[in-house]
């Protein structure tokens, strides 16, 4: 949009937390390991904001749909800070496009990259026991099992991640026009 530096600004801190916000979620969506300590610090960093939330919002099932909207919520207000400093005044649909798109968009790229840090540990550090790698794989997991249904590994070659970058690809071109 533009090369101004609070743009970037507010756009870097706004997806940083948007990004921790979709983590939490896809936390709990998978039944991650709650006493890992990296859930723990995604858990101390999204509660203040989150907990409220779920006296409002119910869970529908795992969906922790307080998460889900305080996610919106921080992608409604990057749209409308980035909005207002260019100059932009567009309906409250276009602010609606923007955040849903914008948060798919971001929960496509927090896949896109759990899904790279899972293959590349595949090649170096199978089987490892750090904290981050093993929240990688269960977040991972669904996503690997759904595809393996459709195409089963081959010999010890598994093609689901080809698949799923390549479908995360497709829907993330459909989805960039209406992010900021």
């Amino acid at each position: 949009m533009s090369s101004d530096p609070f743009i970037l600004l507010v756009k870097t801190l706004g997806n940083l937390y948007l990004f921790i916000v979709l983590l939490r979620m896809i936390l709990q969506l998978t039944r991650a390991d709650f006493y890992n300590p990296v859930s723990q610090a995604i858990v101390r960093a999204t509660s203040p904001l989150v907990l409220p939330l779920r006296r409002i919002v119910p869970a529908i099932g795992r969906l922790d749909t307080a998460s889900l909207v305080l996610a919106f919520i921080v992608q409604l207000i990057v749209v409308v800070a980035v909005f207002s400093m260019v100059g932009f005044n567009g309906s409250p649909l276009h602010y609606a496009i923007y955040t849903i798109a914008g948060t798919l968009y971001h929960l496509l790229d927090l896949y896109f990259w759990a899904m790279l840090i899972s293959v590349i540990l595949s090649w170096v550090a199978p089987g490892a026991n750090h904290p981050g790698a093993i929240l990688v794989g269960q977040i991972t997991a669904p996503l690997y099992g759904l595809c393996q249904r459709v195409i089963p590994p081959l010999g010890g070659l598994d093609l689901s991640p080809i698949f799923i970058f390549l479908g995360i690809s497709i829907l993330k071109q459909f989805l960039s026009p209406y992010v900021i």
